[in-house]
């Protein structure tokens, strides 16, 4: 099993908002990923960043599917023009 995490900070903390039903709706639409969570923040610390996701694949191929697929490009040109920052981490386990 492959874990990505991906943490964003974006140009208005409102966008997690939208984002995440964004992230959600990934799952039954691009092979190979099998469960997704994604939400906005609600501490708004100084050390928060704006949205959190959690996606599970059974492999590394299906997490490279998933970085290319037409679905996730789309939702990722979205993320690109309010984001600010963002960090990852992909493990498996």
């Amino acid at each position: 099993m492959v874990t990505h995490i991906v943490c964003h900070k974006y140009t208005d903390r409102e966008e997690a908002k939208k984002i995440a039903p964004m992230l959600k709706g990934l799952v039954g639409k691009v092979p190979g990923l099998i469960s997704m969570e994604a939400g906005a923040d609600f501490m708004g610390s100084g050390r928060s960043y704006d949205l959190a996701l959690i996606a599970k694949f059974a492999n590394r191929e299906d997490l490279a599917v998933y970085a290319d697929h037409p679905e996730h490009v789309k939702v990722k040109q979205y993320i690109h023009k309010v984001l600010v920052n963002g960090i990852s981490v992909d493990f498996e386990d």
